[in-house]
């Protein structure tokens, strides 16, 4: 088994030599994103290689161990959400290195985890940023789906994201403000 994860991760690597896009990984180095390797591959296309294998534990495992940043994403692509248990969840929030892994992290998959609001809740209090990245962006896909959140919750939330709106990071600022605006939507639908 260890090896035929081995063996495509291998494969997977190989590919994405081919598929490399020099001006796009220069791009984000440029602006500050880096990786031990980026090989400035779309998400169109990693989405497409995420569905010729399929939901893969053990391979997105082994991915997320790789500090490349088209093998981060594809882990959350790929990964059983079923399999996603909280502290790994925890784990890999507290691993996602940058912004960019912290969003597809948080869009690819966390938002999918069951009871993920508690997790999300606790995120958004530390005084991790990008934990905070990753608890304000499933928050905003909670509050799209119509999660239902008790009015203690809802109370939580507020006031966090009030209080992250005066941070001195502007990415967990605008994760914020876009958690809110997706809460006010939340709020209509729901007569709250």
């Amino acid at each position: 088994m260890e090896q035929d994860v081995q063996e495509k991760l291998r494969r997977i690597k190989s590919r994405f030599r081919l598929m490399m896009n020099g001006v796009a990984s220069q791009s984000m180095r440029e602006k500050g994103v880096t990786y031990k390797i980026n090989w400035g591959i779309g998400l169109p296309e990693l989405k497409g290689i995420a569905a010729e294998y399929g939901k893969d534990y053990g391979l997105a495992a082994e991915l997320w161990k790789e500090d490349i940043r088209e093998c981060k994403i594809l882990a959350t692509l790929i990964m059983p959400a079923g399999c996603m248990t909280p502290e790994l969840a925890e784990l890999w929030a507290s691993q996602a290195g940058n912004q960019e892994i912290a969003e597809m992290a948080a869009f690819n998959l966390f938002q999918h985890i069951d009871n993920v609001d508690r997790l999300a809740l606790k995120w958004i209090s530390s005084g991790d940023a990008l934990e905070q990245i990753c608890g304000y962006n499933v928050l905003a896909r909670l509050f799209l789906k119509g999660t239902a959140f008790t009015a203690r919750d809802l109370n939580e939330f507020a006031d966090q994201a009030q209080a992250a709106m005066s941070d001195g990071n502007v990415s967990v600022r605008h994760a914020a403000a876009n958690a809110l605006s997706r809460y006010e939507l939340f709020k209509q639908a729901n007569s709250l």
